[in-house]
């Protein structure tokens, strides 16, 4: 496995399926899978039970059918693909990356690409959505922002500045002045 991946691949915590309050916790390591539990139950038979542990290799977990049916039982199928996946070394790089660094990457894409991969995950469309992503846009296609020009945009938003046609865009600057205007001539 790449040296560079951080220990910890994947966490996750969560109650069993209902009528359960037991606890659980999958945890993937750059070489195991470790699965715990805590049985929580108000019955006195349960009382003295000690949280439990399993560990395994990555390809003994992959073999272990046992633990994969109480994996997708407690976290569903969508994790378990994805741990699956993380044990024969097949890593999704973007999904490591920061926002930051993928913001910065998403602005250098075309609009229909950028379209595209806001419909891949939610991730995605947060990010192809965000008003950081669009000010990026828009600051690459003017030669200047003024004031005015961004204190439009916190008022519409970057992205419909940018798709707001460049009259409208004048039309829309010319409303604010005027407004801006009429309410301190409304102070004196």
């Amino acid at each position: 496995m790449a040296s560079w991946l951080p220990e910890t691949l994947f966490e996750i915590v969560g109650q069993g399926p209902a009528p359960s309050k037991d606890y659980y916790q999958l945890l993937v390591t750059r070489s195991q899978v470790i699965f715990r539990w805590w049985k929580i139950s108000l019955r006195s038979e349960y009382r003295s039970t000690k949280p439990g542990e399993a560990k395994e290799s990555h390809e003994e977990f992959l073999e272990n059918s046992h633990l994969q049916v109480q994996i997708a039982l407690i976290f569903g199928a969508r994790i378990l693909d994805y741990v699956f996946n993380l044990c024969e070394g097949k890593f999704d790089f973007l999904e490591r990356l920061s926002d930051n660094l993928l913001l910065n990457i998403i602005s250098y894409l075309d609009l229909e690409d950028i379209a595209r991969l806001s419909q891949t995950s939610r991730r995605f469309a947060q990010l192809c959505m965000s008003d950081e992503l669009w000010e990026k846009i828009v600051q690459s296609a003017c030669d200047t922002i003024t004031p005015d020009m961004r204190a439009l945009a916190k008022d519409i938003g970057w992205r419909q500045m940018f798709f707001t046609n460049k009259l409208q865009l004048q039309r829309q600057l010319r409303k604010r002045k005027q407004r801006q205007g009429s309410q301190i001539n409304n102070k004196f």
